[in-house]
């Protein structure tokens, strides 16, 4: 902390000897942000380091407990279709990646309006799930037999519990099942006969939903059960898509070393969107874009579905 407070005066007595200095204030910009990116990571880290210890610390016992409520019947709406405008749009900070905006063709399709449960992911295990492989794909298939998978990351053996940054607690069927990898994900979506969105599919829906879902904020620190008016598209769980993380048409990683900050990892990982129970709300918007390997678990990822068609 003392370092922390070293610091802080450090940068402030630079600012202020370089008051408007823009190239400065942009490089600020950044930090700040990828310092809220880090203090997400923060959190997700600690739960991962503290599940691994047999004594299951919890980093707080007291976190808050919203009321138990059921969330909505699962439903899909119509989403937008044709030649839509996406990523980052007007003046406001930005990650490079989310830029530069450009025209994408989004075909008909409906879109879930709230996230996958723990009870409806429970169903896909009773139903044989882990062991049906024409639900897989072949690298998924591969990986949960290399790893022993057959549950999400987190649950106990006869799925009744989990472990949480408040330790182990019983779980809450109507809330967002996460900490799941992209290849579980595509996998239930097939067993219920839809599939993951595109990330412009979720991006031009999100587009007109406040930042207002279950964040860091909250002080929840774990997914909580839909009401009737959240579609749940900002926090609770980041949400897989069905997008390969890849450059915009026309992307330019930002000069010298800062072009490393996101064009050097765009292979071999996948678009989620949307943020988590542990993401700060102001840092999120509609064209946010973060990515992971498929076979990542330990972040809070979650599910939401897609169909093609429009009713």
């Amino acid at each position: 902390m003392s370092y922390r407070a070293h610091v802080d005066e450090a940068v402030d007595r630079l600012l202020a000897e370089h008051s408007g200095d823009e190239v400065l204030t942009d490089l600020v910009t950044l930090g700040l942000n990828h310092e809220q990116q880090h203090q997400e990571l923060l959190l997700t880290d600690i739960k991962h380091v503290f599940s691994c210890n047999p004594l299951s610390p919890a980093a707080n016992r007291h976190l808050l407990k919203p009321t138990s409520t059921t969330p909505p019947e699962l439903s899909f709406v119509n989403g937008v279709s044709g030649i839509h405008q996406v990523g980052a749009l007007g003046d406001s900070f930005c990650f490079d990646n989310e830029t530069p905006r450009h025209d994408a063709l989004i075909h008909e399709h409906r879109i879930a309006d709230r996230l996958i449960t723990n009870s409806e992911y429970r169903e896909f295990i009773r139903d044989g799930g882990y062991k049906d492989s024409n639900l897989w794909l072949s690298d998924g298939w591969a990986t949960i037999n290399e790893r022993g998978w057959n549950r999400p990351l987190y649950w106990n053996e006869d799925h009744s519990s989990e472990f949480t940054l408040g330790g182990q607690q019983d779980i809450d069927d109507g809330a967002p099942v996460c900490h799941l990898s992209f290849y579980e994900a595509d996998a239930f979506a097939r067993w219920a006969g839809a599939r993951l969105p595109t990330e412009f599919e979720w991006e031009v829906a999100a587009h007109e939903q406040p930042v207002d879902g279950n964040l860091m904020d909250c002080n929840y620190l774990q997914p909580i059960a839909a009401s009737d008016h959240n579609n749940q598209f900002f926090g609770d769980v980041w949400e897989w898509t069905s997008s390969a993380y890849a450059p915009y048409p026309g992307f330019v990683p930002l000069a010298g070393s800062l072009g490393e900050y996101n064009g050097k990892f765009m292979c071999n990982q996948m678009t989620v969107r949307g943020g988590s129970c542990v993401t700060a709300a102001d840092h999120l918007r509609a064209s946010y874009r973060s990515f992971f390997y498929p076979d990542a678990r330990w972040q809070f990822l979650g599910i939401r579905l897609a169909k093609d068609g429009h009713n």
